[in-house]
């Protein structure tokens, strides 16, 4: 395998380190809220592309990689498609009652 051929590794924080001021920074805008929201409905990882919002390609990728850098979500590729899982386990680990409060 070349190096263009290997795929991009995507930065997760661990669970110790998601910090509350990114998460709460992440969770502050409301598209990405609307993302949450859709994925903590939904038990099972969600192609990024079967959530709409009335943005472009670009700006929904900022938000998913805000959200991902913030440790709030979860994503994996899967062959072309990126999935993607809300961290509800890690997030009520580190921060009890932040989701339910904000959902």
């Amino acid at each position: 395998m070349t190096l263009v051929d290997q795929p991009v590794k995507l930065h997760h924080p661990d669970r110790e380190e998601i910090e509350l001021a990114p998460v709460l920074h992440a969770l502050s805008d409301p598209q990405r809220l609307q993302i949450v929201r859709e994925l903590a409905a939904d038990s099972e990882p969600r192609p990024c592309g079967s959530i709409e919002l009335d943005v472009t390609k670009s700006t929904m990728t900022h938000h998913f990689r805000v959200l991902r850098e913030a440790g709030v979500i979860q994503q994996r590729r899967e062959g072309t498609t990126k999935l993607t899982a809300l961290r509800r386990e890690d997030l009520n680990a580190r921060f009890p009652g932040l989701l339910d409060a904000v959902l």
